[in-house]
């Protein structure tokens, strides 16, 4: 199914818009919700019609956002003036005729300051860096210790340009059973400017999105597991980051048939953590309590800042959704 486009301004540019869908809501567990989202929001539709939306990220320089849509191996771009077009195809697995993966496409995808596209790469088991210019695509990791990753799902960038990504076997038939699985495990990591991976934490079974605090003096990691939807946070060392809580426990919200998984998240300046869960998007505090719920039909994979850096897009199942608040991308300041 090819997307439909909107070949038009943003919601709040102009208001020839998609309407809104009714199942979208906004729901407030605690007032403070309300100073970072307007009970006026609107959850709007810029597209659909795609396999599993996933990975977004905005391009400050080019004003437009990119993500990707997984099973189809194809990643796009959104603008205020053009809507959705084509902006990879392959994005991922280069050689589709190679089989054992059930999603091949790029998956979490992250623009640094430098015009590079950090890319995490399903189909060629890696995290890739692509610069938008030239269209140069080198790879940053591709192994553990001398065997394959599994499917780089997800990317966090610091300041100091250490990467951190989450490497579950999504991308892999048969997941962890899948014959081309050389990990006996799912782990979370981090590449060094030098190219050296190293491993924060192997105990995880499902890691999925990956974030850092405003400070980066804390790592998000979600855990996309049917029997243990949760959020953990580990706190920065001398060694790294190694001091691991639970932040945010969704297991209550899947227990409720809510659909959906903790995945991709997105951090704002005072420390807000919007994360991906079953239900929609939830606005957790730094403390991990939630004040509220974009509350979405269907599941929901990730979501990033773009615009004026208080807009969230959402990948939400076969859409692109955006939203006005009234928080402010951590960082955003300071590209």
């Amino acid at each position: 199914m090819r997307p439909s486009h909107l070949l038009i301004g943003l919601f709040f540019i102009t208001k020839s818009v998609l309407a809104a869908n009714a199942a979208d809501t906004v729901v407030a567990f605690h007032d403070n919700f309300w100073s970072i989202i307007s009970p006026d929001a609107e959850i709007v539709e810029l597209a659909s019609g795609f396999s599993w939306s996933e990975g977004p990220t905005w391009d400050k320089t080019k004003r437009r956002l990119y993500f990707s849509d997984v099973p189809e191996n194809t990643a796009y771009m959104w603008s205020p003036g053009d809507g959705v077009t084509v902006f990879m195809s392959p994005s991922g697995l280069q050689n589709n005729r190679m089989t054992g993966f059930r999603e091949p496409g790029s998956n979490g995808l992250l623009m640094t300051s430098n015009g590079h596209l950090l890319i995490a790469n399903h189909g060629e088991r890696a995290i890739e860096s692509l610069e938008i210019e030239s269209g140069l695509r080198r790879t940053i990791a591709n192994n553990f210790q001398g065997r394959k990753l599994n499917s780089p799902n997800d990317i966090a960038l610091s300041s100091t340009g250490t990467i951190y990504f989450t490497d579950p076997p999504y991308g892999l038939e048969g997941i962890n059973n899948s014959p081309l699985k050389e990990q006996k495990h799912n782990g979370v990591y981090s590449v060094t400017n030098a190219g050296s991976v190293e491993l924060i934490d192997d105990s995880l079974s499902f890691p999925n999105g990956v974030a850092l605090s405003p400070d980066e003096q804390v790592l998000y990691v979600t855990v996309s597991d049917p029997r243990s939807a949760k959020i953990y946070k580990y706190v920065k060392g001398k060694a790294g980051f190694g001091e691991k809580s639970e932040f945010f426990d969704a297991q209550p919200y899947v227990d409720r048939g809510w659909p959906g998984l903790p995945d991709g998240m997105a951090v704002s300046m005072s420390g807000h953590v919007f994360a991906t869960g079953p239900g929609g998007v939830f606005v957790l505090s730094e403390e991990g309590q939630a004040l509220g719920l974009l509350r979405l039909e269907g599941a929901t994979a990730n979501c990033a800042f773009g615009l004026d850096g208080n807009t969230l897009f959402i990948t939400s199942g076969n859409r692109l959704l955006a939203v006005k608040t009234m928080a402010l991308a951590a960082g955003w300041q300071n590209d």
